[in-house]
């Protein structure tokens, strides 16, 4: 299947995977476990979840991975560890809108990443790109408070969208020799032990929680980790990681919304003319980088 007749598939499971990591803020927002945990948990149970599907069907392929690709894998899984083991405490720390929005700066970090490897992204996917983050501003405003507090969640938010900069790009170069699956299943089984490592150092703890709680890391695995990061995983080949990576900014109108239902957080009302912005901003990035030559 040529990159013609995969990319409609690729944009509707890029649309899925961006509704699954919209629930990924309010879910972890309203999960009473310690930051650190929750990013711990999210990952260790998707391994749990995977290996016996993956030893099942991608055994041979998982024996014969080359070194080159697990050790590019496995870098992808500690950035994705510090993704969240920076992102989700920011959560605690500052608003949600805010902690969201300057995660999702990524597709600048990604631009800047790939330009420093040899892409230059063309002048439309720039203005793409610029044209979405707009449209997050637009939605969540200036919204950086001067307590040293809020400060600081918002710093470990910025960290966090370079983070996933890095991420995006390693997974995207890993992805063309390497399946989804075993790819997705290093990845997180890494992030899954840096973020272990993270909770052991800090004293967080990972048990103890109630029934509730249990079932909102389960959720919060099966919708932002399975349909958001790992349908991330397998779009990123076809779409390229500028234009996966600028759909991550549709998380935040995504966010508002689901906090708002649930967390009683209204979203502004320009909430609407600020999705259609990010929307349109996108529509020129996956234009521009289908036109370019792939990184």
């Amino acid at each position: 299947m040529g990159p013609q007749a995969a990319a409609p598939l690729d944009v509707a499971l890029l649309a899925v995977a961006v509704a699954g990591i919209s629930l990924s803020a309010p879910l972890a927002a309203a999960t009473a476990a310690p930051a650190l945990a929750i990013a711990f948990w999210r990952n260790a149970l998707a391994v749990g979840a995977l290996t016996p599907y993956a030893l099942l069907r991608h055994r041979a392929e998982l024996l014969h991975m080359s070194r080159g690709a697990i050790v590019t894998a496995s870098a992808a899984g500690v950035l994705l560890g510090l993704h969240f083991g920076l992102w989700l405490p920011s959560l605690r720390m500052t608003s949600v809108a805010s902690s969201t929005a300057l995660v999702t700066t990524t597709p600048i970090w990604t631009a800047l990443l790939l330009r420093l490897r040899g892409h230059r992204p063309p002048a439309r996917a720039w203005t793409g790109m610029l044209l979405a983050f707009l449209g997050v501003l637009l939605l969540t405003g200036v919204d950086l408070s001067l307590s040293s507090r809020a400060l600081a969640g918002d710093a470990l938010a910025l960290g966090g969208g370079v983070a996933a900069a890095g991420y995006v790009v390693l997974g995207a170069q890993v992805r063309r020799t390497t399946s989804t699956t075993a790819y997705t299943l290093v990845c997180y089984a890494t992030a899954a032990a840096v973020l272990l490592a993270a909770c052991l150092a800090s004293g967080a703890a990972l048990a103890g929680y109630g029934g509730g709680t249990w079932l909102k890391l389960a959720l919060l695995t099966a919708t932002a980790q399975f349909l958001g990061h790992s349908l991330i995983n397998r779009v990123v080949t076809g779409l390229g990681p500028a234009a996966t990576s600028t759909a991550l900014l549709l998380e935040t109108p995504g966010a508002a919304l689901v906090a708002a239902v649930w967390l009683g957080q209204t979203p502004p009302a320009v909430a609407w003319p600020a999705l259609a912005v990010i929307v349109a901003g996108l529509a020129l990035v996956i234009l521009a980088d289908r036109r370019a030559p792939s990184p």
